[in-house]
């Protein structure tokens, strides 16, 4: 079956546990596709039942992802690709109707794959498919950037226009060199403007901001020391010093792990934040465009299950 996926037939006997995998037949190179593969045959013989669910358009992956909530059939989705694929899976189940929803497991294929270095999931398809088959289940609180809930963070600023202006074509061919070729070209053009940042009432002004839930940033980069994916709050990630200069000493803090002791730079812990700037300038939200300011951002008081090591 090498590079290959096929729908379980029914089971003959009684009810095995089943799980639907969404992925995006598009978009996976042969590398990936074998990786699906492999992530079938394996969660098969740990006695799933595995069914394929194939995204077509925009917004397909989440709106799959309720539907299967809400039929109630399934114990599990596996969303098969980058943090962005998980991100509209957690989104669909966000929305559906409150119940017993199934879990969500992942399949790490993407550039950075936040989420897998967050919970420790192995980036291999057979040892991430073993977790999804075995592993256990961890309730996290979800949040909101306007209409849309995000798993790991939500930004505005010049993290918001470098993972907005990023090349999709270029991303598959050099991976995350992307962004940095996207960071040095925003560098060159970025305005470098103020944001009104309000965290809980209070307000500041920063020259970026990146929500966080989770502590990694852009892989295995520490962003929020102290923010965990079960924490029911919002660490908010204040960005002071402007200008090329400012963008520089974050990268190279962020990179060398000593950016909390960053001139500058502050963590903040919150439950709503509202981030205000320039109409209609982009904002990000798990490495993906999610809407533009003015944006709210805020927990919710939904969880979903996360299936983890």
């Amino acid at each position: 079956m090498t590079g290959t996926v096929q729908d379980d037939a029914p089971p003959a006997g009684g009810r095995r546990r089943r799980i639907a995998i969404i992925f995006n037949p598009v978009a996976g190179s042969p590398r990936r596709r074998e990786s699906l593969a492999q992530a079938v045959r394996t969660l098969r013989r740990a006695g799933w039942q595995v069914k394929l669910r194939a995204t077509t358009a925009a917004g397909d992956a989440a709106r799959s992802a309720t539907t299967i909530a809400t039929a109630g059939t399934f114990d599990a989705i596996l969303a098969a690709g980058g943090d962005g694929t998980l991100s509209d899976v957690a989104h669909g189940l966000a929305v559906a109707p409150v119940g017993k929803l199934p879990a969500l497991a992942c399949l790490p294929l993407g550039t950075a794959n936040v989420l897998a270095h967050e919970i420790g999931l192995p980036l291999d398809a057979k040892g991430a498919a073993e977790v999804a088959a075995r592993g256990r289940t961890v309730m996290v609180p979800m949040a909101r950037a306007n209409d849309r809930h995000f798993l790991l963070m939500a930004g505005a600023g010049f993290d918001a226009h470098v993972v907005c202006g990023v090349s999709s074509a270029l991303k598959k061919r050099i991976g995350k060199l992307a962004y940095v070729w996207e960071m040095l070209r925003q560098l060159g053009r970025f305005p470098f403007r103020r944001y009104r940042v309000t965290v809980d009432g209070i307000a500041h002004e920063v020259a970026s901001v990146i929500v966080a839930r989770g502590h990694y940033y852009g892989g295995s980069y520490v962003l929020a020391p102290d923010a965990r994916l079960s924490d029911d709050a919002l660490h908010v990630c204040l960005f002071e010093r402007g200008g090329r200069f400012g963008v520089l000493l974050y990268s190279v803090a962020m990179a060398l792990g000593w950016l909390k002791h960053a001139p500058g730079f502050r963590i903040v812990r919150a439950q709503r934040v509202r981030v205000e700037g320039i109409d209609g300038e982009p904002v990000q939200a798990d490495g993906d465009t999610a809407g533009k300011l003015p944006v709210d951002i805020a927990m919710t008081g939904r969880s979903i299950r996360l299936v983890v090591p």
